[in-house]
């Protein structure tokens, strides 16, 4: 009968059980606009902190806490958030200890939605996290097995978390606009930047050992990582971008995964989703490694070129990565210069056709590779490349034409266009001729008037058989145009005979068989 009173009563739902339900004492990491400024983790003075028998999660997974000591009261979830002394009051023979501990004591997680809730824990925690990032500066001797499993842990259970980003379905597409808007802060920073330092200071440190660390420092550990690049915080994506290049350079065992693990996430950007916050920091730190590349260049380097760099063009958003995007491009042809053909063919495969902003990237990218390009690399796509810039001779839009036109402004360009002009001039002269008779904008017509200069005094005899040939098709097409016009009238004056004629038809047989 007791029972049955006791079920019928409303239960309090537990703040313990719903927390371990969603990963123990994890903060909720919302993307808030302007959130809480970074502070400097350089200026804290290290407080005298303890804490009583705490216990850390089982694995890195589990980073929820499940010791009896932390208790909710009122405000308060962590009741039994404690000081422990600082490194300097404890003998050399128990910093290790100690430094276990600290690293347990910051694997708690606070909730910085509520900038009122747990502000004493919460210093306590950044004053812990400021002695861990010196003590790892001023370490003496190589971190031990122990130690590395447990630096890992901390630094995962701070680290690793659901990006929860920002809802874009409003969000214009074209990366000018996405650039112009506010980035989003994590309020969190306040802790996540002295952790991303302490991981920072310890992968760049001396004392830890790349062949005993990559057994914590993992595949799994790298691909948690590079999740995090998709962060609308700026300030971790660029905290990300130096550990993972100190990362790539320490570990020399894991390079040939994280290149491949970041070409996959190229792969779902170019060809799935076009959204991701990290491809300009990727391509920062790749620029490094292309930096870097042996002579002569590997098949799978080149292939990278063909299957992901060259295809980065094709995004909407290509101007929030195309200055690092151009750097690459750039460094393989300068290591390679049989490459140009390559690369310009990829270019013109994925020239914009209506979106001009982005074909005066295209533009400026262009000179770059040429200034790099040689004699005879230039021979095999130059029927294309000017096809196409005459084109942009034409374009409308007066960026386009004047962007197209500075290319002669180049003296490598301007040699390789005058060495190989009979070929060039023919492909241009046509769009350089309308230009000069009806342009629109003055400053382009300007330009078309030196470069025809240019080709008039460098070879007379050819401008002018040139001139002719241009005049002769032009008669050409307008004489088609004519017949055209002539076919296309006698046409609608025959249609509209025989309209009449069936129209006068019909009555007299209506009459006929009245």
């Amino acid at each position: 009968m007791l029972k049955q009173i006791l079920s019928k009563l409303p239960r309090k739902s537990s703040k313990t059980s719903d927390s371990r339900e969603h990963g123990g004492f994890h903060a909720i990491y919302s993307s808030v606009s302007g959130g809480s400024r970074s502070n400097d983790f350089g200026t804290g003075k290290s407080g005298n902190l303890s804490v009583s028998s705490l216990t850390a999660p089982n694995s890195m997974a589990d980073s929820g806490w499940k010791g009896s000591n932390l208790k909710a009261n009122g405000n308060n979830m962590y009741s039994s958030y404690d000081a422990l002394p600082a490194f300097k009051d404890v003998p050399a023979s128990e910093k290790q200890s100690l430094f276990i501990k600290k690293l347990n004591l910051c694997c708690v997680i606070f909730d910085f939605t509520d900038p009122t809730k747990n502000l004493k824990e919460k210093e306590i925690k950044r004053q812990t996290l400021l002695e861990l990032v010196e003590y790892v500066t001023s370490a003496t001797g190589k971190f031990s097995d122990a130690v590395l499993q447990e630096i890992v842990k901390m630094v995962s259970t701070n680290l690793f978390r659901s990006l929860t980003p920002q809802p874009r379905e409003n969000k214009v597409a074209d990366g000018l606009e996405l650039e112009e808007e506010e980035p989003s802060m994590d309020p969190a920073w306040p802790h996540l930047q002295i952790v991303y330092e302490f991981l920072l200071r310890f992968v760049a440190s001396p004392e830890t050992d790349a062949k005993l660390a990559k057994r914590y420092v993992d595949q799994s550990f790298i691909i948690k990582l590079l999740d995090l690049f998709d962060s609308e915080d700026p300030r971790e994506r660029e905290y990300l971008k130096t550990i993972l290049h100190r990362i790539y350079g320490k570990f020399m065992v894991h390079r040939p995964f994280i290149r491949k693990a970041i070409n996959n996430i190229f792969f779902r950007f170019i060809f799935e989703t076009e959204k991701h916050n990290g491809i300009a920091e990727f391509l920062e730190i790749l620029g490094s490694i292309i930096n870097g590349f042996a002579l002569p260049l590997k098949e799978e380097h080149k292939a990278f070129l063909v299957r992901v760099l060259i295809p980065l063009h094709k995004p909407k958003c290509l101007a929030m990565y195309h200055q690092q995007l151009s750097y690459c491009i750039t460094q393989f042809v300068e290591k390679d210069c049989k490459l140009a053909d390559t690369v310009i063919r990829g270019l013109l495969k994925y020239w914009p056709v209506t979106n001009s902003s982005k074909e005066v990237m295209f533009l400026n990218e262009l000179e770059e590779v040429l200034e790099a390009t040689q004699p005879a690399e230039f021979q095999r796509c130059m029927v294309p490349l000017f096809r196409q810039t005459a084109r942009c001779l034409n374009s409308l839009h007066f960026q386009v034409a004047e962007r197209a036109l500075f290319l002669w402004n180049n003296d490598h360009i301007e040699n390789l266009i005058i060495q190989n002009r009979k070929v060039i001039l023919p492909i241009i002269l046509p769009a350089m001729e309308k230009n000069a008779r009806n342009h629109w904008n003055q400053a382009v017509h300007s330009l078309t008037l030196n470069v025809r200069k240019i080709f008039y005094d460098l070879d007379p005899e050819l401008f002018k058989e040139c001139l002719h040939k241009f005049q002769e098709d032009e008669s050409k097409e307008n004489e088609i145009e004519a017949r055209r016009k002539n076919t296309w009238k006698r046409l609608e004056e025959l249609a509209q005979k025989k309209a009449s004629g069936s129209q006068a038809v019909v009555p007299r047989k209506a009459n006929a068989n009245g």
